[in-house]
């Protein structure tokens, strides 16, 4: 019996450069697939492997993206709309770091930018279903983050109109997915304004509940804020509908805790690494996940400050197969069991003399 969780998958935007074979879709997929990646988590800000546009308007180039796929025998997995939809939502001291991320007619022009964004975000719930995909991922974006650990205090009301706000920015974007028959998978992730269960319930609560409102789980940023990883599972197991499986390590000292992001990466008590080389748990990660029925894909998202991407890939495709599950087919204790006999359930309750 195959695993329900499936993969190993990989997502394609660390890897995207220039040179071959990541300048194309038809040359990754293939660089995918021999690594032994089953699926492909497809980023639709980058120009050389997809076009978002098009991908909108056109069933043609979506059958060809298929076509593509299917030559190189990968699935798609989903879209991620990670940088757009970190422009639906962006406080002004950002605004010049996140302008690097819209196209020129929108720079120096933050609500410009945002229409983009949301245009953007939104063209990727209809390119997905004409892909045949039911779910996506992306980013919440931030409004309050620069006022988390604030001094002076933060003004009274200040994260409740955040996330009023965010609430009324999104809603109109989840009512188009539902409308397409797609989900978001938010990852939570420091940076956002929706970093940790407590704001991912905020902003879920400021949607109206809204059901296309989901988790992509990544484990590697609970880790580095010292949650508990595990037990956000149990809590949003029902929420969860993507996986990035990506490893941390936290090595905090007389020195530097979690606060330690002005050090280069590789300086940090805090940083990310290539699976099998951090500290995550991920035998209980996808215990859990199976326990609960998550059936769909595992994907690597490959961030390390010491080891190579490429090195990073190849490993990654072993590792995630490793720890895939098939769950039982039956209860291990079976071979002890016995037919229903009500009249022997009655004895042993002691109940047969109460029946007479």
């Amino acid at each position: 019996m195959p695993s329900q969780i499936k993969g190993p998958a990989i997502f394609l935007a660390q890897f995207c450069s220039d040179q071959a074979p990541f300048n194309s879709l038809q040359s990754i997929t293939k660089w995918a697939a021999d690594l032994g990646y089953k699926g492909i988590q497809i980023p639709t800000f980058d120009g050389r492997l997809f076009n978002l546009e098009l991908a909108a308007t056109s069933d043609a180039y979506c059958d060809e993206v298929k076509g593509i796929c299917a030559d190189a025998e990968v699935t798609i997995t989903e879209l991620s709309s990670h940088l757009q939809g970190q422009l639906v939502a962006v406080n002004p001291a950002y605004d010049l770091a996140f302008d690097a991320f819209a196209p020129d007619h929108c720079k120096n022009n933050p609500e410009k930018r945002q229409a983009w964004a949301v245009d953007q975000v939104k063209k990727a719930a209809i390119a997905s279903q004409k892909l045949g995909l039911s779910t996506s991922v992306s980013f919440t974006g931030s409004l309050a983050f620069p006022y988390l650990y604030p001094w002076p205090q933060r003004p009274e009301g200040l994260i409740e109109e955040t996330f009023s706000e965010l609430g009324s920015r999104w809603r109109p974007i989840l009512d188009h997915y539902k409308d397409y028959g797609v989900s978001i998978g938010f990852e939570i992730h420091p940076g956002e304004d929706v970093f940790d269960g407590a704001t991912y319930e905020m902003f879920v609560s400021a949607t109206g509940d809204h059901d296309c409102a989901l988790i992509n789980y990544d484990p590697s940023h609970f880790l580095l804020q010292q949650m508990d990883y595990l037990a956000f599972i149990d809590l949003y197991h029902d929420r969860i509908n993507a996986f990035h499986v990506k490893d941390a390590e936290f090595n905090p000292d007389g020195r530097q805790g979690v606060y330690s992001g002005y050090q280069p990466w590789v300086s940090r008590a805090g940083r990310f690494r290539s699976l099998g080389d951090g500290q995550v748990d991920f035998g209980g990660i996808f215990s859990k996940l199976t326990q609960y029925g998550y059936d769909n894909w595992a994907v690597l998202e490959w961030e390390c400050c010491i080891k190579s991407a490429e090195q990073g890939a190849a490993e990654g495709a072993t590792f995630i197969e490793s720890y895939l599950i098939e769950p039982p087919n039956s209860a291990f204790d079976n071979f002890a069991g016995a037919a229903r006999d009500g009249d022997a359930i009655s004895a042993m309750l002691g109940l047969l003399g109460d029946k007479a």
